[in-house]
């Protein structure tokens, strides 16, 4: 694998470390959002979600899109589902193994 890739997957697996920006992603799979609903349905301070999806955005992981005078972010593309799915699924395995 190259050096630049390498660097661009580190990236991507430290934003996607963080439990604020992971609860975001989950609620943008459904649909896209406002902030000011993003706010309401997770229960955090403006700032915080302004700040995780800044980072979101930068990491290419969501984008925005304007109605009327609203943002709305949603996810960037199906791959960020595939990569959540997947995650879920390994953790699913992880820990049924170590019931056992």
């Amino acid at each position: 694998m190259k050096k630049e890739i390498i660097i661009e997957l580190e990236q991507i697996f430290k934003v996607l470390g963080n439990k604020q920006r992971l609860i975001i992603l989950e609620l943008l799979r459904d649909r896209p959002y406002t902030v000011s609903e993003i706010i309401l349905r997770l229960g955090m301070e403006q700032s915080a979600v302004s700040h995780q999806l800044k980072v979101l955005r930068e990491a290419k992981l969501v984008q925005t899109t304007r109605r009327g005078r609203e943002i709305l972010y949603c996810l960037s593309d199906s791959h960020i589902l595939i990569l959540l799915d997947n995650a879920l699924k390994h953790v699913a395995h992880a820990f049924q193994h170590e019931d056992n």
